[in-house]
C-alpha cells in the first residue's frame, strides 16, 4: 500500500485548471502566482542564476545606503530606529549596508520582509539575527522606520488596460498549459487618466494597486513613528503608456506568458504614482533622481578611489563596477524618498522634495 501523498500539480496546470473553471484571470493574478513560485523555489541571483542587482555588482551600493540611512538619522537626531529592508535578495546589501552604518555609529536592529524560505535562509547566513516578517503588518510600531527597497516595486504585480476602441483589461486565457494574453470586457474611461483616454488603439497602460497598497502604509508609519523610505527601481514618471511586462531567465529575456513560475516577472515602477500615494498620506516625497545622481551625490567616486588605494589589484574590477552602476544602470534606475514631514531633507536629494 503506498501511503505518500499525492504530488501537486506544477503552477502551469494549476493555473490553466483555475482558469478552466473560472475564466481568465487579471495579468495581475497570473503575475502574483508566477512570481510567489518563482522566488519559493529557488536562488535567482547571481551569474549562476537569472539575473545580477546592484548589490551584487559591488560593495560600494550597499555602502552607500548604509550611509545615506546613517546621515538621515544623524540629523534626525539619533533616535532608535528599526532598520528595514522589502525582498532583501541574499541579504548582501542590508549586510553592506550595516557594515556601513556601523562605522558612522548607527547599529540598528535588522527587519526583513520576506517570503521565500530559499532567500530567507541566505539572508540569516549574511545577517545572523536579523527579524523576518511575512508582510509590513508586523514591522516595529514604537521607532521611526528607515526602510530600503532596492528592486522590489518593479516585481509587484501590475495591471495592464489595453485600448481596443474603448478600454479593456488585459487578462490570461489558456489552451490546456498554453498561456495567451486577451482583452476582457470594455471598461468606463473614468478609470483612464483624462489626459490618456484619447490615445491611440494598441495603447497599453499599467497600474499596480499592490504597490501603491504598500506605499501608503508605509507612508502611514512613517509619518505617525518618524522615519524614511529609499525605493530605488528602474521605472519612469508617469502616468506613461507602454507594455513593460518582462520576463527574465538566465540571463535573457523570455516569453512571459511560457513557463509561468520558471521565470523573473517584472514591469517598470511609475515613481510619480508612488509619489502621490506617499503625499496622500502625508509624507513628504523626494525626486525621483537617477541612481546615477543618487551614487554620485554620496560619493561612490571616492569610496572607488579608497578601496582601489588599499587593494591596488582589484582596481581595475573596481572601475568596471563603478561604470556598471553608474553608466550602464545609472539611468535606467531611479531612486524615490519618502520622509516623515519632521524629519530632515534627505542626501542627494536636495531640492527635489514634494
Amino acid at each position: 500500500m503506498n501511503d505518500s501523498l499525492p504530488t501537486e500539480p506544477a503552477l502551469p496546470a494549476r493555473l490553466a485548471r483555475a482558469i478552466a473553471l473560472a475564466g481568465p484571470i487579471s495579468i495581475a493574478q497570473y503575475m502574483a502566482a508566477a512570481n510567489a513560485h518563482y522566488y519559493a523555489t529557488r536562488d535567482p541571483l547571481g551569474t549562476a542564476g537569472d539575473f545580477v542587482t546592484a548589490p551584487e555588482i559591488s560593495q560600494m551600493f550597499g555602502e552607500l545606503v548604509g550611509l545615506w540611512c546613517a546621515d538621515l538619522w544623524d540629523r534626525a537626531g539619533r533616535p532608535e530606529i528599526a532598520w528595514v529592508e522589502l525582498g532583501p535578495g541574499r541579504g548582501t546589501l542590508a549586510a553592506d549596508a550595516a557594515r556601513a552604518m556601523a562605522k558612522a555609529g548607527l547599529v540598528p536592529a535588522i527587519h526583513f520582509v520576506e517570503t521565500s524560505p530559499v532567500l530567507r535562509a541566505a539572508q540569516e547566513r549574511a545577517v545572523p539575527g536579523a527579524t523576518f516578517h511575512d508582510t509590513i503588518d508586523t514591522l516595529p510600531a514604537d521607532r521611526p522606520l528607515v526602510v530600503v527597497a532596492n528592486e522590489f516595486f518593479d516585481a509587484l504585480p501590475i495591471r495592464q488596460l489595453v485600448k481596443r476602441g474603448q478600454w479593456h483589461e488585459r487578462l490570461v486565457a489558456a489552451q490546456d498549459t498554453l498561456f495567451l494574453p486577451i482583452a476582457g470586457k470594455a471598461l468606463p474611461d473614468t478609470v483612464i487618466p483624462e489626459p490618456l483616454r484619447d490615445a491611440p488603439a494598441g495603447s497599453v497602460l499599467e497600474t499596480s494597486p499592490a504597490a501603491v497598497a504598500i506605499v501608503r502604509a508605509l507612508a502611514d508609519r512613517i509619518v505617525a513613528q518618524g522615519g524614511a523610505l529609499l525605493a530605488i527601481d528602474y521605472g519612469h514618471e508617469g502616468p506613461a503608456l507602454g507594455d513593460t511586462l518582462q520576463a527574465v531567465r538566465g540571463h535573457a529575456f523570455a516569453n512571459p506568458f511560457e513557463a509561468p513560475g520558471e521565470h523573473d516577472l517584472t514591469a517598470h515602477v511609475d515613481f510619480t504614482t508612488l509619489a502621490a500615494a506617499a503625499q496622500a498620506q502625508d509624507a513628504v516625497a523626494w525626486g525621483p533622481v537617477t541612481q546615477r545622481d543618487l551614487l554620485g551625490g554620496l560619493g561612490i567616486d571616492s569610496r572607488t578611489t579608497s578601496l582601489a588605494r588599499a587593494a591596488p589589484d582589484r582596481a581595475d574590477q573596481l572601475m568596471a563596477d563603478r561604470q556598471r552602476l553608474m553608466d550602464d544602470m545609472g539611468t535606467l534606475f531611479k531612486a524615490l524618498a519618502i520622509t516623515a514631514p519632521a524629519w530632515p531633507n534627505p542626501a542627494a536629494f536636495a531640492g527635489a522634495g514634494t
